[in-house]
């Protein structure tokens, strides 16, 4: 064919080009093309990459048209053209071609590009060969990287996931939720802890797979989890025959579930044995190096995660237990009074918080109600918790108003020589009248909840921090009064109920109140209901919650006792007490002569501001006996005792016990160690008479 062409028309003298002998020998072909003719020469290795017998071809490229796909030929065209245009001297490309038996062939070529001393491309020599076992073979590297690459991809997702994870059920569902046993081609895992001596089964493998009598194994034990422990050598069981010859004890139970093979990786942190994880594989034989060498980097992973796990655990029941141990063990039953409490833990690490309550008998029908968060998330906290409550405990047991209650435990705080503080809210509230005294030192304010369901928030004139207000010296608590009729609910919590990241607490007031609305009547599902809205929400912090519900028709054999302390300057702890007397006169069945109660107590408590340089202790009682008596008593720190005196030519001061002397039926002053206290008697009816 090239002599005939050679002799019709003007060819290169060296036309066609001799291709090199190692061509052939690696089964390429070459080919000579001549632009200016437009005929090009393929030497019979080049046939054959074509699939054409040389009397077929006759030396015209366009007679190779019928051997490429739709297409291809074009792009190979455009290819060519370009690197002809744009002065390039050498191209390549893959492409593929149609067998005369219909099959495609991948076929690679390669062109240079000569050109004569103007740049004009007049000639390209190059070769072509079959491609088809060499994409094959990148493809399946290909293949091979992107299947390594998502095997990393599995561990280090896996190992991510696992970081999260606090307790050893997370651990678990994390290698159950995250797709890892999937990727890996798992269809389940079993999981053992080593826990003196003995491997506790914590996860149990397929549904029907669990075997009785191996929820806890002995390390000696002829089961797969036992002998990685044993020897700390990783265990690829590679077909059901291995399984069943090497554990008869074991595959007659699993021999249903359609399992061919199986890897138990030994779980070592720290150079010691903490358990043992086995993958159940169905459809599945053998495992490769890089399966195996997966495995043993993710069973490192997981082991660690474990660890991390169970120390977490531990810490946690550990700490949570010195909480539990230093919040009341019961609450004491009270007369007149419904009670609930509850404390949640957030769960959040191994540190608790110092979230506690209390409730204290008192004397009289009165109980003391005490909710608190120690500052912190820690043993710490809930060590100065319980010292806290305690003192708290003792200065209410003792008597003293719910305002000298607060002030002492804050000089408590201080002197205990800790960098945290406390907020708290003293609730004392009397059954029989439903006066209720009530003292914050930096906490949130309570709610008031109506036998309707309707909540409110009562809002409390506070002071510092308990712990703050000493080491600032302000240590002075304005009292609250508030009147708790029956069937009203008072709710002391801790922020914990109402704070949520990113909201506004009045956003978790409005919420809370929302959620009492819709709540239970009955007072211990409503606490219940409480903290399972913290835990739907994932509240972040503890929460302490304490609920007094007042009864109705309470009235305690000893009669009843309200005391509050009034500063000098505070009209409004003036007003409170006042509001205390009134409310005590008329709840104690005393209204007849509530005119005279209010003003003689009024006048003693103006005497004491007055005359003397601290403020005054207010209480009102009443004493049974034959005669059914209330009694009101103003104690203040001046050992002077008062006397009775005519008015003055002004007529202006003089009058008061002059008043009091003509209102009540008996009045007296008694000494009180470094001050006095002066006292008035009025004979009211009693109850029964009513």
């Amino acid at each position: 064919m090239a002599d005939r062409a050679a002799g019709a028309l003007s060819l290169p003298e060296d036309w066609p080009a001799n291709p090199d002998l190692s061509l052939a020998l690696n089964r390429m072909g070459s080919f000579d093309w001549d632009l200016d003719s437009g005929l090009m020469h393929l030497d019979q290795p080049a046939l054959d990459v074509f699939d054409t017998p040389a009397d077929q071809y006759d030396g015209r490229p366009e007679t190779l048209a019928r051997r490429f796909p739709r297409g291809e030929a074009a792009r190979l065209d455009e290819l060519v053209s370009q690197a002809l245009k744009n002065g390039s001297s050498h191209y390549g490309a893959y492409f593929r071609i149609r067998c005369r038996n219909g099959t495609l062939r991948w076929t690679h070529t390669q062109g240079s590009v000569l050109r004569d001393a103007a740049g004009r491309p007049h000639r390209i020599i190059g070769i072509v060969r079959d491609a088809t076992q060499e994409l094959a073979e990148s493809s399946a590297r290909v293949e091979l990287d992107a299947e390594r690459r998502r095997q990393t991809s599995v561990v280090e997702s896996t190992t991510a996931a696992l970081a999260h994870a606090r307790t050893v059920k997370d651990v678990i569902d994390v290698l159950k939720d995250s797709h890892g046993l999937e990727h890996l081609g798992a269809t389940s895992l079993v999981m053992g802890l080593l826990e003196s001596g003995r491997i506790h089964l914590v996860a149990e493998g397929p549904e029907g797979s669990f075997v009785p009598g191996t929820r806890f194994t002995r390390v000696d034990e002829q089961y797969p989890m036992s002998e990685v422990i044993r020897t700390l050598v990783p265990r690829f069981i590679e077909s059901k025959e291995d399984f069943a010859g090497s554990y008869p004890r074991l595959w007659p139970h699993i021999s249903g579930l359609g399992i061919t093979s199986a890897a138990y990786m030994p779980l070592i942190a720290q150079a010691r044995p903490i358990g043992a994880l086995g993958l159940l594989y169905r459809e599945k034989t053998g495992f490769t190096t890089e399966e195996r060498n997966l495995l043993v980097a993710l069973s490192s992973s997981i082991a660690q995660s474990l660890q991390r796990a169970m120390l977490f655990e531990q810490e946690h029941d550990l700490a949570e237990g010195l909480q539990q141990a230093m919040l009341p063990r019961r609450i004491p039953s009270v007369p007149g009074a419904q009670i609930a409490v509850r404390y949640r833990s957030a769960r959040m690490g191994r540190d608790i918080g110092g979230d506690w309550y209390d409730v204290i008998p008192l004397p009289g029908g009165r109980v003391g109600a005490i909710i608190g968060d120690v500052q912190g998330h820690d043993t710490h906290a809930a060590a100065v918790m319980g010292q806290l409550r305690i003192v708290l405990r003792a200065y209410a047991a003792e008597g003293h108003t719910p305002a000298t209650v607060m002030a002492r435990a804050s000089v408590f705080l201080h002197e205990l020589d800790t960098d945290r503080f406390a907020t708290c809210i003293y609730a004392e509230a009397d059954l029989t009248t439903g006066v209720v005294q009530m003292v914050r030192a930096g906490h949130v304010d309570p709610l008031l909840l109506d036998s309707d369901g309707e909540g409110r928030r009562i809002p409390v004139d506070g002071g510092l921090p308990l712990g703050l207000s000493a080491e600032f010296g302000r240590l002075e608590y304005p009292v609250a009064t508030l009147e708790l009729d029956p069937g009203q609910t008072l709710l002391l919590y801790t922020d914990g109920l109402v704070e949520q990241p990113g909201a506004d607490l009045d956003d978790g007031m409005q919420q809370l109140t929302t959620m009492i609305r819709g709540g239970s009547k009955n007072l211990q599902l409503l606490a219940d209901q409480l903290c399972e809205e913290v835990d739907e929400r994932g509240g972040d912090d503890d929460v302490a919650l304490l609920l007094l519900q007042r009864r109705g028709a309470y009235a305690p054999h000893t009669g009843g006792r309200l005391q509050q302390h009034v500063a000098q300057n505070d009209p409004e702890a003036l007003s409170s007490a006042r509001h205390m007397i009134r409310a005590a006169v008329w709840a104690w069945g005393a209204a007849d002569r509530s005119d005279e109660i209010e003003l003689a107590a009024d006048e003693l408590i103006t005497n004491a501001l007055m005359h003397t340089d601290g403020g005054a202790i207010v209480t009102v009682r009443v004493l049974t006996g034959p005669e059914r008596r209330l009694r009101a008593e103003v104690e203040d720190s001046s050992s002077a005792l008062p006397r009775r005196r005519e008015a003055g030519a002004a007529g202006v001061s003089g009058r008061g016990l002059m008043l009091v002397d003509r209102l009540a039926d008996v009045w007296g002053v008694e000494s009180r160690g470094t001050g006095k206290c002066v006292w008035c008697e009025f004979t009211v009816p009693d109850r029964s008479a009513n």
